[in-house]
């Protein structure tokens, strides 16, 4: 086979596969018997027991890690005290000492994929690195130790710092009013929807069902409609990948259902609609209203107000775009911007500043208030006001950088991604031909040997990058969206594309290396859709 050049070889570990120096991941797998460990021969190679998956699994009757001292206080019996809610038997945990523990723990974190391990180029979802300082501004104990029950005067500082979050969303969207209730991307969406219904209710528009979503658009899209009680109308896209202004208007028809429109701009193909302001002119004209997906706005920060070109209500991902960690189940955070028309619907409890006025009049300073009650509101739409930790993570990121470093963060992030788009557009086909922004979208149609999509994606593991996305957006057969953001060096690029070219070669010499890859980890390639059903899997 066509192997990689050395400086971009695969590697292999211990628990996974061996082999001389240099050799291909599927050359070592080859070598290597099941069970044996690195560097042993085969006639000692001892039978491995299987590694544990849960801390059940490792856990032995008897066995304690903490032995904690006396209480101090009486005995009681839970029978007497808890009567009919008393255990019959032991709670079900585990039994470990503690250095077990930790390497069961130690084990399993090695296994994860992380962008402080490797390149994480996932499209559409920005996995960017997240500065430390992010850390510890969130651990300060003056807002790290809060409790959500204590009283707004013992939180002012924590009640500043959201009114400070919406102040710079509210800058960066051109829109003026923001709230930081929802808990994540597709929360935003489902909130802002709220709000437009109730909008739409109270102005004229109680009939109105229909949201206009592009083929483009990110799968949330139309879920959340459902929820919200919409019904959704596709809009087809044109040769250029951008909304085809003669569907758009077909499908508005007279107006009178048309609710609203959602679109992704950028879209999820890593295209600007430079037709943007014509379409919020029609939806607006049919008597709707403009939801922008923010999920792409790494691409624009600083070049482009989405309420300056027409639209009326946008979500942010702060785990996207100002740096939250992303990913492992939250929390997460996705405020919507609004505008003044919209802003007395936006839920509750929000941040209010008042003014602090001496005798005279002077304004003295400024106090911050939770208002949990507004008439037109839609309300709550969970406990809290926001995850608070998120928000202080993304201030932090927003202070850090600055309103010139924010433009250059796009500037770096657009520039990151046409960089992979030249160096390989040669070999694999960009569908839309043309500069892209934040994100590239590569067709693997046409591959050697008909390889797909998921090979690629399957044999990047081996050489230690994480998989882009794959297969979206549906309007483009065999997709690969790579984003590479703007926190990666031009030598993470310049690997990425050396890989890239090699299982191209790869392709061509070998295809069944790319069709049983991944070789060097230690779960090859499960059945996906047996997974979804029984997630049991071994490590």
């Amino acid at each position: 086979m066509a192997a990689p050049s050395a400086a971009s070889a695969p590697s292999t570990t211990a628990a996974t596969s061996t082999g001389g120096s240099g050799a291909s991941p599927s050359a070592s797998v080859a070598a290597t018997p099941s069970g044996a460990l690195s560097g042993e021969p085969r006639s000692s190679a001892p039978t491995r027991p299987e590694s544990p998956l849960t801390i059940f699994d490792v856990s032995r009757a008897g066995r304690r890690g903490v032995r904690p001292p006396p209480a101090g206080v009486p005995e009681v019996d839970p029978q007497a005290a808890l009567g009919r809610a008393a255990r019959k038997e032991a709670a079900a945990l585990p039994e470990i000492g503690e250095l077990d523990a930790m390497r069961h723990y130690t084990r399993l974190s090695s296994l994860n994929f992380s962008i402080a391990n490797a390149f994480y180029p996932l499209g559409s979802c920005t996995m960017k690195y997240n500065p430390l300082i992010n850390e510890s501004a969130a651990a300060l104990p003056g807002l790290g130790a809060l409790h959500p029950m204590q009283t707004d005067d013992q939180c002012q500082g924590m009640l500043e710092l959201f009114w400070r979050v919406e102040q710079w969303l509210s800058g960066v969207s051109g829109l003026p009013f923001v709230s930081l209730h929802p808990a994540a991307g597709a929360h935003g969406e489902l909130t802002a929807l709220m709000v437009m219904r109730k909008y739409l209710n109270e102005h004229g528009g109680r009939k109105k069902s229909v949201i206009l979503i592009p083929d483009s658009a990110h799968g949330t899209n139309p879920a959340s409609c459902t929820i919200a009680g919409f019904t959704t109308r596709e809009v087809k896209s044109n040769e250029r990948g951008r909304v085809d202004m003669d569907d758009l208007a077909a499908k508005i028809g007279d107006g009178r259902d048309i609710a609203g429109l959602m679109i992704t701009n950028p879209s999820t193909l890593g295209i600007f609609e430079r037709n943007i302001r014509k379409i919020c002119e029609l939806v607006h004209g049919a008597g709707g209203l403009v939801y922008m997906d923010g999920a792409n706005m790494n691409a624009i920060l600083g070049r482009a107000r989405p309420g300056e070109f027409g639209i009326d209500v946008m979500h942010f991902n702060l785990h996207k775009t100002f740096s939250q960690p992303h990913g492992g189940g939250g929390p997460g955070a996705g405020p919507i911007a609004v505008t003044a028309a919209l802003a007395p619907y936006l839920p509750v409890p929000k941040v209010e500043r008042r003014e602090i006025k001496a005798k005279d009049g002077q304004v003295t300073g400024h106090k911050y208030l939770t208002v949990t009650k507004a008439p037109k509101s839609i309300g709550r739409m969970r406990g809290f006001m926001g995850n608070a930790g998120v928000m202080v993570r993304s201030y932090t990121y927003m202070r850090a950088n600055g309103p010139e470093g924010l433009r250059a963060i796009s500037d770096a992030a657009v520039l990151n991604a046409n960089y992979l788009r030249a160096g390989l557009e040669k070999l694999y086909r960009v569908f839309f031909p043309e500069p892209c922004l934040h994100e590239v979208v590569f067709t693997a149609k046409g591959m050697p040997n008909g390889i797909r999509a998921l090979d690629v994606a399957k044999r990047l593991i081996d050489y230690k990058i994480h998989p882009p996305t794959v297969y979206f957006p549906l309007i483009v057969p065999e997709a690969m969206m790579v984003e590479p953001t703007e926190t990666e060096s031009k030598e993470t690029l310049d690997r990425f594309i050396e890989v890239m070219q090699a299982i191209w070669r790869e392709a061509e010499s070998e295809p069944e290396t790319l069709r049983k890859a991944p070789h060097t980890r230690a779960i090859g390639r499960p059945d996906e859709v047996k997974a979804v059903k029984e997630p049991k899997v071994t490590v």
